[in-house]
């Protein structure tokens, strides 16, 4: 008997009748052995049988690895219009971007990318307008797979520090160049971790290590005691000095920077990723280190520094943060006054020609109000439309500075904002083979499960058929204080120009709405980041803008936690699931990598036999169930993941097609020479997103509107 096509909106759905084969039919996946591993909790026994898939670099795992991708990319190769997206994505991306520029010394410093190139090329500019490539990252290796991290250079320009990373590690090496000649003074600084790299002048640097790993552990080993180190130019990493952390002063993060003055040197110190001590040395005077607030339960970090008068932004009794002043000869918390008072909106401030900017998050979408650094109002700065802004932020001798407008349909587009006069003028702007006058977007607010109103994105063509066909891509994060605003994914349009929908809610636990939203999601109330995410899919479904058969959840990192979470809850929510380097096994995870450090938001399973049981309920990997019909999965994670270690998706993946029942497929893509998604090459982007989408319409029963000529 024939298939019945039907065609909704432009999209084109497959149904079959009686006796007929599904899309997707039962898959046969690799034997993955198990092992009679048990730990005890509270006197609770909790069989780990896959613990062996967390040694990441055993030959066994490796085997593993290797024969799940078999499967995976065999089932993906028989996706017909798999190719013709891909071919899409690479037209899509084969733009030209460029970042603002930024002087230093005789030369003016800026990021391009030609389109397609695996990493952005750094050039820079002379004062005759004369153009050359400074450093070009995609020479560093042929697949594009070690990338510039990050770099600074000296006030005078003379020196540029730059870290690299191999295959996406958290583990980067220093280099340190002469900008004149182009040439490497000092190769190489080592196991750099969690830091950037801050000049004290042109004599040294500070930045923060820890020890390095033990052989076969290096993607795994837990990183506990940070260490600030000052570098001095010309000597050895060997002989570099510990300045605050260590075995004296324990801490998980330690971070150090210096003032733009050069008169202060600013160091953080904390135990997880909410909260940090904050201390100070006076560099001119060779003070000692004094600290500042030693609460490590807020949030602060020095703005601003003019003589012995200290600026700092702080969640210090304001949870929707405010900025302070305060003096050096004094600055602990009793003395602080408000220069940028608490409002009803988070504010995230920066400085730039002598001014203050506070950039303020209104339901997740930007306003940007220009200070004095005595705390008067200049103006509240017109914005090009309702979006998201990065920037704002240089130089104080300069009377111009540069900032990013960036929406879901706006692609990101550079403004030169002149500071005296409150003018915004555009430098550059992408050209992106899309229109954004054929999409619309709009926010709308739902009810979670115990009544908190939550705000959600959502993003389509204009007139779509709210028929409750449409394909639809529900992405979420909710956690760690992160807020999720409106940006441009060139990605996404391939999904929107094909009729798909883009829905983005506000979960609780993100920084949306203050440290009161983020800690609603943490910890014993983690489950309702959770409820916020189903109740999205809900409202989606209820109000016809698509139904279960058409919804895919997304979410990496702590987002691959909720999707994780949300699948074994919820299994019939979504037809769906891409649970992206996830943190699945919640009983174990502090006792990898930087695991530790996130307690703060999630709480371990050793802290009470309550949050043992709380973690265990809804921890995915013990949350999954047998012969339960789970949706189409495909977990995607890293083989060189130092972050969340791929253990996590591994013991996930086994587990889920172990219990599964149906035929929707239950896959896992594990991408070679990559980490945890940093400097990811454009090629591996495009691919990794083109099978993402092949995997989601194919497993909806769409042919995709960009194939239908080939019908």
């Amino acid at each position: 008997m024939k298939k019945l096509i039907y065609v909704f909106s432009g999209l084109i759905l497959w149904s079959c009748q009686p006796g007929e084969s599904e899309p997707t039919s039962a898959l046969i996946y690799p034997q993955t052995k198990k092992v009679d591993t048990v730990d005890v909790y509270f006197e609770t026994e909790v069989p780990d049988p896959y613990r062996w898939l967390e040694d990441d670099l055993s030959a066994e795992t490796s085997d593993w690895v290797k024969r799940q991708n078999e499967v995976t990319f065999a089932y993906l190769d028989q996706i017909a219009f798999r190719d013709k997206l891909k071919s899409r994505l690479e037209e899509l991306f084969d733009y030209e971007r460029v970042s603002a520029p930024t002087q230093k010394g005789d030369y003016e410093y800026y990021y391009q990318n030609d389109g397609l190139q695996n990493q952005s090329v750094l050039y820079r500019k002379d004062a005759n307008g004369t153009e050359e490539v400074f450093i070009d990252p995609n020479k560093f290796s042929e697949d594009g797979t070690i990338s510039l991290a990050s770099s600074s250079f000296t006030d005078d320009g003379s020196l540029f520090a730059y870290l690299i990373s191999i295959g996406g590690s958290d583990w980067r090496k220093a280099i340190v160049m002469d900008t004149e000649i182009k040439e490497i003074v000092e190769d190489t600084l080592q196991n750099i971790k969690f830091s950037g790299v801050s000049w004290s002048g042109s004599e040294g640097f500070y930045y923060s290590s820890y020890d390095k790993p033990k052989e076969g552990s290096e993607l795994s080993a837990k990183t506990q005691i940070h260490k600030l180190y000052y570098h001095k130019l010309g000597t050895d990493q060997s002989r570099d000095e510990l300045i605050f952390g260590g075995e004296a002063n324990p801490y998980r993060y330690v971070g150090g920077y210096v003032t733009e003055d050069n008169r202060y040197l600013v160091i953080t110190a904390a135990v997880s990723t909410s909260g940090n001590k904050l201390f100070i040395k006076d560099l001119v005077n060779n003070g000692a280190i004094i600290p500042v607030d030693e609460d490590i339960e807020t949030d602060e970090y020095v703005l601003h520094s003019e003589g012995d008068r200290i600026l700092i932004q702080t969640n210090y009794n304001a949870p929707n943060q405010r900025v302070v002043e305060t003096s050096i000869s004094n600055p602990v918390t009793s003395t602080w006054k408000d220069v940028i008072p608490e409002t009803d909106n988070v504010l995230s401030a920066s400085t730039g020609g002598g001014y203050l900017f506070a950039n303020y998050l209104v339901d997740a979408k930007t306003e940007i109000s220009q200070y004095t650094t005595r705390g008067e109002l200049v103006r509240e700065v017109a914005l090009p439309s309702i979006g998201t802004v990065y920037g704002f932020e240089g130089e104080q001798d300069k009377d111009f500075i540069y900032y990013t407008f960036t929406s879901f349909t706006y692609p990101p587009s550079i403004y030169k904002y002149d500071i005296p006069s409150g003018k915004s003028d555009l430098y550059k702007q992408p050209e992106v083979d899309f229109n954004p006058a054929d999409y619309e977007t709009k926010q709308v607010f739902y009810e979670s499960k115990d009544g908190t109103r939550i705000p959600m994105f959502i993003v389509h063509k204009k007139g779509i058929s709210l028929d409750g066909k449409n394909p639809t891509e529900l992405y979420a994060y909710g956690g760690f204080n992160i807020s999720l605003r409106p940006s441009f994914s060139t990605s996404r349009i391939v999904w929107l120009e094909n009729n798909g929908i883009y829905a983005q809610p506000n979960l609780r636990g993100g920084g949306e709405y203050g440290e009161k939203w983020h800690k609603a999601g943490t910890k014993m109330q983690k489950q309702n980041v959770f409820d916020d995410f189903i109740a999205a899919g809900e409202w989606l479904i209820e109000n016809n803008y698509t139904a279960s058969d058409y919804l895919a959840i997304r979410g990496g990192s702590n987002g691959g936690l909720l999707v994780g979470a949300t699948m074994t809850q919820r299994p019939n929510l979504a037809k769906v699931a891409f649970p992206a380097v996830g943190v699945m096994d919640m009983l174990r995870y502090h006792k990898f990598t930087a695991g530790a450090g996130w307690a703060s938001d999630y709480g371990t399973s050793e802290d009470s036999k309550e949050m043992f049981e709380y973690l265990k309920k809804y921890s995915p990997i013990h949350a999954l169930k047998p012969d339960v019909v789970y949706p189409a999965t495909m977990v995607t994670t890293a083989d060189h993941d130092d972050r969340v270690v791929p253990a996590h998706s591994f013991k996930f993946a086994a587990t889920l097609q172990e219990y599964h029942a149906g035929n929707n497929p239950v896959l896992i893509q594990i991408e070679t020479d990559a980490g945890h998604g940093a400097g990811t090459p454009i090629s591996k982007t495009i691919a990794q997103v083109a099978d993402r989408y092949s995997f989601a319409w194919y497993n909806m029963g769409i042919i995709p509107e960009i194939a239908q000529e080939d019908l």
